[in-house]
């Protein structure tokens, strides 16, 4: 298994390197990942427009925090398809350390067929780090389980992109509070350097660029497979507020419970998958490429496995399936887990 992580790993990263030799355009994401860290490097401002952006690149924004713009600063002194395959390389290990936390089975496919998922390669192609922020979460919760380390990679998850916050609370909500405590003082530390290194951008972003003009205008795309992004797409634009926060109401609750029985059930796989589930529905933005948490789903649920051909197409074929299969599962999980977690304190 090892050495077919490793090839995987070499083939990707042979990939950019050819893409930079032609001069072919490669990783959109990534470069803008590297224009923000030339940005911060060459004391330009972070929440404009962006100087190094390649010419093949749209006129994209930096819409991370500070911090992370200053963990993206080493890409600058690299062309943007060699910063791709950095970023490409860890994919494999990223699927590797995830499916192997989620389930027994060894069997090499289960890794290798977390690349055919529409969000993985997707998000590989654009160069984007979902993989490894999901990869840190589930190391901390699954992984570390009792080190005192843990709630340190959460902390840094939600510093570089603020989505992960949720899972402090999931870690309050499974009784973990000095890890919870432990993920937000890193989180407080890693945003504390943001404004110590970058003041001026980071008080522009936790005022103005946060609330993101380019998300905006973009949110009723269907590649955004958020509650709201389904709102935007089909209800009366007088609607979306009471439609959005309402459900976000009843979906944060909903999480909350399940994921709170089937922790106190033993099932700690199935409660972070929940809590996940939750972060997707209730983010105002959740691109496809965002649903990579569909890998550790199929190697958690094999009774879901027979879906995996259906998610290894666009989300211009498949609709709304991303957003309707998190609403069945949770709706599915509300009362489920209660029979469960009787079953199990009947056996103690």
């Amino acid at each position: 298994m090892k050495a077919l992580i490793a090839l995987v790993s070499a083939g990707l990263g042979a990939t950019g390197l050819l893409w930079w030799v032609l001069g072919l355009p490669l990783g959109v994401d990534t470069a803008v990942y590297r224009a923000g860290g030339w940005a911060v490097l060459h004391g330009e401002p972070l929440y404009e427009h962006l100087r190094a952006l390649p010419e093949w690149t749209p006129e994209l924004p930096f819409t991370y925090p500070p911090f992370a713009a200053l963990l993206f600063t080493p890409f600058a002194t690299l062309p943007a398809q060699l910063c791709w395959s950095l970023l490409a390389m860890t994919a494999a290990p990223a699927l590797l350390v995830t499916v192997r936390a989620f389930t027994d089975d060894r069997r090499w496919w289960l890794v290798l067929g977390g690349f055919a998922l529409y969000p993985v390669w997707q998000g590989i192609g654009l160069g984007q780090v979902n993989l490894v922020l999901m990869t840190l979460v589930v190391t901390d919760v699954l992984v570390l389980r009792d080190s005192r380390y843990r709630g340190l990679l959460i902390g840094l998850a939600a510093a570089i992109k603020l989505v992960p916050l949720i899972f402090i609370g999931h870690l309050l909500l499974t009784g973990r509070r000095t890890a919870a405590l432990r993920a937000l003082g890193a989180f407080a530390a890693a945003t504390a350097l943001g404004f110590l290194v970058l003041p001026e951008d980071s008080v522009r972003y936790w005022t103005s660029a946060i609330f993101n003009d380019h998300f905006a205008q973009t949110k009723g795309w269907i590649g955004n497979q958020s509650w709201q992004g389904f709102v935007a797409r089909t209800a009366p634009e007088d609607w979306g507020l009471p439609l959005t926060a309402g459900f976000c109401v009843l979906a944060v609750f909903a999480s909350a419970l399940v994921a709170r029985r089937l922790h106190l059930a033993g099932d700690a796989r199935g409660a972070l998958l929940t809590t996940a589930g939750c972060a997707l529905l209730v983010s105002p933005i959740s691109w496809t490429h965002h649903w990579v948490w569909l890998v550790p789903l199929l190697a958690f649920r094999p009774s879901l496995r027979l879906l995996a051909p259906v998610f290894a197409l666009p989300v211009a074929i498949t609709g709304e399936l991303y957003l309707i299969t998190a609403v069945v599962l949770l709706g599915a999980r509300v009362r489920a887990p209660s029979r469960r977690l009787t079953r199990a304190r009947s056996l103690r």
